[in-house]
């Protein structure tokens, strides 16, 4: 990825420990070579942790389900009568990754009066009873047919076979951000749009399940609630379950007065007809937030896509809750609240993340897998209570004596920083070299850096 235009967070500078002999040879530095910046140490940086624990790592190790989840699934699978279920499976697990959004009428109308003008510099009289045929044809084969799901007993079975672990790998990677940088949140209520088989619960419960007392589980699928019930209970219908305080509804939650820590929709939004279902749903769901607005997708264009809508929705939203009128700002992937950099570029890229989980040992389904998502997480608050560090974007290229990492810096441009120990310090060469997609790079830029001294005017 080449370079992007605008302020380059060259990554030029090793240590500084803010003393004034290496601040006045960082502001030297900084005059030769333009848009330096270094290692972040104005927060102590690594303390007593090793380079391979700087507080930019977020990385999560390989996911693994709790083992009584695991049993619950294999147990209903083995109960089940269904035939062919590998079968079911990829099928299900193709179509959910291939799908596209629905095309909006907006959209529709455009294609068909494009398609009229192409047909009508063609056609001739004799031709024009049949243009309105032709243009309907045309459109039924250019344009993306979307449907809706309908999850009945079967095919939640097939869901939960389907999705059930790397959807739960996907939402603990999300978890895990706010945790391992806000250890001292803990949140008491949780509520998951969109439940199905109910892996968000799973996912706060491994996470959180210290501090959690209340969990609401929000579907429309009846059978869907069910199947999440039974998993709880073992794969019974009876029985305690083994998460307490899981209540499960149909519908949203309609007092206003009723906000919840952490709200979560995991792979629901793309479930929903139309741009303005979306519309009414992310603004219902950031009135609930109390602290996290967490939205989930695949890792594709159009999952991506969708979030960036949902999240500048959220930012630049008039509308405020009656219980909290703190703003929204972005706490993860973004270290900005500027236009997606992936969007706009002259080839759109999607901003996904990758988690290794073991997936529920089904006959099917014996080897490690990766989950490959996007998301992004919104937080009352200001801008100015987060750390805003550069995202590490793709896989990090470890050379030797270099290291190529793709960022997301905090001036809203991509940029493609190579960093070595002889230009850039052994602290931040380090630091990139055992960093990882998904982690954050903790180095500042010159903004961040402290005022130059007054300096004595010269002598006459």
């Amino acid at each position: 990825m080449a370079t992007a235009r605008g302020p380059a967070y060259l990554l030029t500078l090793g240590r500084w420990r803010g003393g004034l002999g290496i601040a006045t040879q960082s502001r030297a530095l900084a005059a030769l070579v333009p848009g330096v910046s270094q290692v972040d140490n104005q927060s102590d940086f690594l303390g007593k942790r090793s380079h391979r624990r700087h507080p930019g790592i977020l990385q999560l190790s390989r996911v693994r389900l709790p083992q009584v989840l695991v049993d619950a699934a294999q147990l209903l699978l083995l109960e089940s009568s269904m035939p062919n279920m590998e079968k079911h499976v990829q099928a299900l697990t193709n179509y959910l990754w291939s799908r596209h959004l629905p095309v909006e009428p907006e959209e529709l109308q455009r294609r068909a009066v494009h398609l009229e003008k192409k047909f009508l510099e063609n056609a001739d009289s004799c031709q024009m009873e049949k243009l309105c045929g032709e243009v309907l044809h045309a459109l039924r084969r250019t344009t993306y047919h979307w449907q809706e799901l309908s999850y009945s007993e079967g095919l939640s079975l097939v869901y939960m076979a389907a999705r059930l672990d790397g959807g739960f790998a996907a939402v603990s990677r999300a978890f895990h951000e706010i945790q391992a940088r806000l250890p001292e949140f803990q949140p008491q209520t949780l509520m998951d749009f969109g439940s199905g088989t109910g892996s968000v619960t799973w996912a706060a419960h491994s996470t959180w399940g210290q501090s959690l007392r209340e969990y609401m589980c929000v579907d429309s699928s009846a059978a869907m609630l069910e199947l999440a019930e039974k998993l709880l209970k073992g794969g019974s219908g009876s029985g305690m379950p083994y998460v307490p305080g899981v209540f499960f509804r149909q519908f949203l939650p309609v007092s206003p007065k009723v906000q919840f820590d952490v709200v979560v929709s995991a792979f629901s939004l793309s479930e929903l007809p139309s741009k303005a279902n979306r519309t009414d749903v992310v603004q219902t769901l950031w009135r609930k937030t109390g602290h996290f607005l967490i939205l989930v997708e695949n890792g594709t264009k159009a999952g991506h896509s969708l979030l960036m809508d949902a999240r500048d929705l959220v930012l630049n939203g008039k509308e405020k809750s009656p219980l909290d009128p703190r703003p929204g700002f972005v706490f993860a992937p973004c270290p900005h609240e500027l236009p997606c950099p992936q969007l706009t570029a002259s080839k759109p890229l999607a901003c996904s993340f990758s988690q290794a989980y073991h997936p529920i040992p089904f006959s099917w389904n014996k080897k490690p897998k990766e989950e490959k998502f996007s998301m992004v997480i919104l937080a009352r608050g200001s801008p100015e209570e987060a750390n805003r560090w550069p995202r590490i974007t793709q896989p990090v290229l470890k050379r030797p004596r270099h290291v190529h990492c793709h960022l997301c810096c905090p001036d809203g441009h991509m940029q493609h920083a190579v960093i070595t120990a002889r230009r850039h310090g052994r602290d931040l060469y380090r630091c990139a070299r055992v960093s990882s997609w998904g982690d954050r790079l903790p180095v500042i830029t010159p903004s961040e850096l402290p005022p130059s001294p007054a300096q004595d005017p010269p002598e006459s």
